[in-house]
């Protein structure tokens, strides 16, 4: 009797002990779990800490960085240096275009007169395949003999139809009779509007059809800074620019509207102190209508939120809000360089445009930079990159501004301020 009472509380001893020593493990186990979640929210933290800190400026600058220059390009900067839109124009068609051998020859060069933003950049439309060559500009009454040295060199191979030249808008005789050498398309219309619209039909008709998506854009001038981020989108993809008023729909700009059949995709650029929401309730009428930049209150920030915009549906926008990628940069100052710059959006790194204001970085261009940031885990040899093109001399954008880009597009590691030995 009594081995009987001996062997039960023994068991009842064992079974007390292993339910203290479940608890215990139970008790680590929660405790090890508990450690495991507040790892990763330091992890996350201490990334986003990170990022707060890669949108900061810099506290302490160095006065004599920009003496005794020999090179005005940086690690990740390419600086197009020069302010002047016919001398930029030069200096992209042959950083795009090396022209060494058919492969890189352009199909066809675009010359624009200065004098009408609106004209040239609707004209870039043509820069994409199977175009596929630069836009040039040059004086409305003559061809400058620099330009002309371009074209020679670049060799035009023609596109799908043979045009080595297109010529936009209104130029003298003299123009043409400079280009006899080749084979020529001229394109005019008789304002914005229509320009744009006969910049959309011949497209389509090299390109073989019209494009659902495009984008609205205003004419006016006082809204130009607005409109131009534009440039870089319609140089890179098919879609083209048509124009509007804050107001008005002009009939040039419906007429191209309806080739689209009412299934047109439009993207209207700008808040509604540039284009109204009653002409954004009149676009509806043919086919669907998004706004980008709705809530920008100045240019710069209707190029940045141009840049990380991405339709899903339809594949229009950069969708930059990740690393690895191209960005042009060209003051608000010099508008027009930034018609000139993009064939960088073409071929190469296809870079969307970024406005600095007045050459100088805002905290939104920043945070945007920050959210691009490139971060590598094991080795920087692995990537990704980001790049730069910087369009325009250092009286528009200053070297102190170059320097700080670069640094930001600077890869590090993750959740560390450096290479970390590498």
């Amino acid at each position: 009797m009594k081995k009987v009472m001996f062997v039960t509380l023994l068991s009842v001893l064992l079974l007390v002990l292993a339910a203290c020593t479940n608890k215990d493990d139970e008790a680590e186990t929660a405790k090890e779990g508990t450690a495991a979640t507040n790892h990763a929210d330091m992890e996350s933290t201490k990334a986003t800490g990170n990022m707060a800190e890669f949108a900061k400026a810099p506290e302490q600058v160095n006065e004599n960085a920009s003496e005794n220059l020999l090179t005005l390009n940086t690690k990740n900067v390419t600086r197009i240096p020069t302010s002047d839109p016919i001398e930029t124009s030069i200096y992209v068609s042959q950083t795009v275009w090396p022209a060494t051998h058919k492969e890189n020859q352009p199909g066809t060069v675009i010359l624009t007169p200065l004098g009408s933003w609106q004209n040239a950049m609707a004209s870039t439309d043509l820069i994409h395949h199977p175009n596929n060559g630069p836009l040039l500009f040059i004086q409305k009454d003559s061809i400058p003999a620099n330009v002309l040295n371009e074209i020679k060199r670049l060799n035009p191979i023609g596109n799908t139809n043979g045009t080595q030249v297109m010529v936009m808008g209104d130029v003298s005789d003299v123009v043409l009779s400079q280009l006899t050498d080749y084979k020529v398309e001229r394109i005019t219309g008789e304002n914005p509007a229509d320009f744009a619209k006969n910049i959309d039909e011949a497209y389509a008709k090299v390109s073989g059809g019209y494009p659902n998506g495009v984008i609205i854009a205003s004419a006016d001038e006082e809204d130009k800074l607005y409109t131009i981020p534009a440039v870089n989108w319609i140089a890179h993809m098919p879609e083209p620019v048509l124009y509007v008023s804050k107001t008005e729909i002009p009939e040039e700009t419906i007429a191209a509207l309806e080739k689209r059949k009412s299934k047109a995709n439009i993207y209207i650029l700008g808040p509604e102190s540039v284009i109204s929401k009653d002409l954004e309730k009149q676009l509806k009428e043919y086919g669907k209508v998004q706004r980008i930049g709705a809530e920008a209150n100045d240019p710069s920030a209707v190029s940045i939120e141009f840049a990380k915009f991405k339709d899903e549906e339809t594949g229009f926008g950069w969708g930059l809000t990740g690393s690895g990628h191209g960005v042009s940069f060209v003051s608000t100052e010099s508008p027009e360089v930034a018609i000139a710059a993009a064939p960088f959006s073409h071929l190469g790194k296809h870079a969307p445009l970024i406005w600095l204001d007045k050459g100088q970085l805002q905290q939104e261009t920043y945070d945007f930079l920050a959210g691009i940031k490139p971060m590598f885990k094991d080795t920087p040899t692995e990537g990704p990159y980001n790049h730069a093109y910087l369009v325009g001399d250092t009286a528009a954008i200053p070297y102190q501004t170059q320097g700080i880009i670069d640094d930001k597009l600077e890869i590090v590691q993750e959740n560390s301020e450096g290479h970390s030995g590498h």
